[in-house]
């Protein structure tokens, strides 16, 4: 584990059995974070991004190897650690604002008095622009303010880690857009540690401080991790014509119509170029 690392996942492998069949789903998945670092992970179906991001979760437990968070070891699920999917997973017969607060009884209820958990709630519906819904039933909102309730939800947790499943991936074009802008500009406010699946590149490029590549399954691992030095805050109608923007585009398109059927795991150079970025 890197010192720096705010999240290490060291030596993860994964393999599902059933029977007598055998399916390997991970290999050697090596990957340290920084504290505040939003990270990508991409790649074809089946190669296992969601996987790791449940592993991390706490929701799966590794064949092999581990997580760390904040130096502590990853054994089951925790508050620590938020999970937004791409279904939102409102509770359907509670409203906008009772689906937040029950993550923040369950989390704060020794911590924070009713008053402040009442002002929290409220705190992290206005941060996603949805204090105007208070009172809503999910069945009374459109998909795109679902998702936005329920990243008031984990954030509202506090997590050391925000996973994020595809979140954008069930929304319209222009939804979309105005969600993954939302996201930039919370986490340049709070500074949260991020790790995030897509299939979207232009989504990975524009949010992203690494992209993680991974390869096809099965034994998919880590194929490449790419660098966006772009300048934050970002925009998205500015870095359409930028050069860099355009560059990493390509790198990742490369990656994944050229490169990504079988490496071998992580290079060392590979390794050490993460671990110089870690240190830098």
């Amino acid at each position: 584990m890197n010192d720096n690392a705010y999240l290490s996942i060291s030596g993860v492998d994964m393999t599902f059995a059933k029977g007598r069949t055998v399916n390997p789903v991970l290999r050697h998945i090596h990957l340290d974070v920084r504290r505040g670092e939003f990270i990508s992970l991409i790649g074809h179906s089946g190669c296992g991004k969601s996987t790791v991001l449940n592993i991390v979760a706490g929701l799966l437990k590794a064949s092999a190897g581990g997580v760390i968070v904040d130096g502590r070891e990853v054994n089951e699920p925790g508050p620590d650690r938020a999970l937004v999917f791409q279904n939102h997973s409102l509770l359907p017969w509670l409203t906008v604002q009772q689906n937040v607060a029950l993550a923040v009884d369950k989390t704060f209820r020794g911590s924070k008095s009713a008053a402040e958990r009442r002002d929290w709630v409220l705190h992290n519906l206005e941060m996603v622009s949805m204090g105007h819904a208070l009172h809503r039933l999910p069945a009374e909102i459109s998909g795109g303010m679902k998702q936005r309730v329920g990243i008031a939800r984990a954030l509202a947790m506090q997590p050391k880690v925000l996973l994020l499943d595809e979140p954008f991936g069930a929304l319209d074009a222009l939804t979309r857009a105005h969600l993954q802008d939302e996201v930039m500009r919370i986490q340049g406010e709070l500074r949260n540690t991020v790790m995030m699946i897509t299939h979207d590149v232009d989504e990975a490029v524009l949010l992203s401080d690494r992209i993680v590549m991974m390869t096809n399954g099965p034994a998919a691992t880590i194929g490449d991790i790419l660098d966006i030095e772009l300048e934050r805050p970002r925009d998205r109608l500015a870095l359409s014509d930028d050069a860099r923007y355009n560059h990493y585009r390509h790198e990742v398109l490369s990656f994944l119509h050229e490169k990504q059927r079988k490496v071998e795991p992580l290079s060392r150079g590979a390794k050490a170029r993460a671990s110089e970025a870690l240190s830098a």
